[in-house]
């Protein structure tokens, strides 16, 4: 198994780091871990340095934090071997500033800083891992023109997004949003040739998995998309693994 989208290099697992990573490898459970800014994308690359086959990084500044703006030459020069993709990037509009002036500037930035971060995975010939939330339309209308391949994190669009992005050649991240939100139907839409297996840890932990999330969840994620596309956890957990290593083919 490939938890495809991480945050082992967050606070929450500065006590027991090691331990967690360790047991994970432990049980053949390998990751990518996501950078959310320069400084994390440079925690993430020491993690997957450190701990070498099974752990790997992406580099990427989160929507959220657009305001620190994007070096687009310091974040290139990250470009080191156990990069396998550019992200988390993308769009978020769930946070609304008050008044019409400060939301137009607000998203015009996050475009920006999209755009500029789907020019460096094009440079690099890496793969985007998106954040999109509430901002399907503007995420589309950047990348339809792209010859790019990507992954869609953490997955809530409506059938209409994922009819559009799966015909761009997109992945659709599957994580423990499934137990929150009713996600069923797309979950049943979606070829299974092009899911992926995700935590987002530290959060959305499954149902009944401790508080803190972890990638030791992902079988639960594994089971539940089985018994939604009617299928085994074997099924599930082998073609989501190859097409993990399809999309982030800089992997060992």
């Amino acid at each position: 198994m490939i938890d495809t989208h991480a945050h082992l290099n967050f606070s929450q697992f500065d006590k027991d780091r090691d331990e967690v990573v360790l047991k994970c490898l432990k049980e053949n459970i390998g990751m990518i871990n996501v950078g959310t800014n320069y400084e994390s994308s440079l925690e993430v690359i020491g993690m997957a340095n450190k701990y070498g086959k099974g752990i790997y990084a992406s580099i990427g500044l989160h929507p959220l934090d657009a305001e620190q703006g994007f070096d687009y030459g310091k974040y290139k020069d990250l470009n080191y071997d156990k990069v396998v993709a550019i992200g988390e990037a993308g769009l978020d509009y769930w946070y609304k500033p008050k008044g019409k002036a400060k939301r137009e500037s607000y998203k015009e930035k996050q475009k920006e800083i999209f755009v500029k971060q789907v020019a460096l995975a094009e440079e690099l010939n890496l793969p985007l891992i998106i954040h999109c939330r509430v901002a399907f339309d503007d995420a589309y209308d950047i990348l339809k023109q792209k010859k790019l391949r990507g992954v869609l994190h953490c997955f809530t669009g409506n059938l209409s997004d994922l009819e559009r992005f799966l015909a761009l050649g997109y992945f659709i991240g599957v994580n423990g949003i499934i137990f929150k939100m009713d996600l069923k139907e797309v979950i049943e839409k979606t070829p299974l040739e092009r899911i992926l297996l995700e935590t987002d840890c530290p959060f959305l932990p499954p149902p009944g998995f401790d508080e803190r999330n972890s990638p030791l969840s992902l079988k639960y994620i594994g089971e539940e998309v089985a018994r939604i596309k009617d299928a085994t956890l074997e099924e599930i957990l082998e073609k989501t693994e190859e097409n993990t290593r399809a999309l982030f083919d800089k992997m060992a």
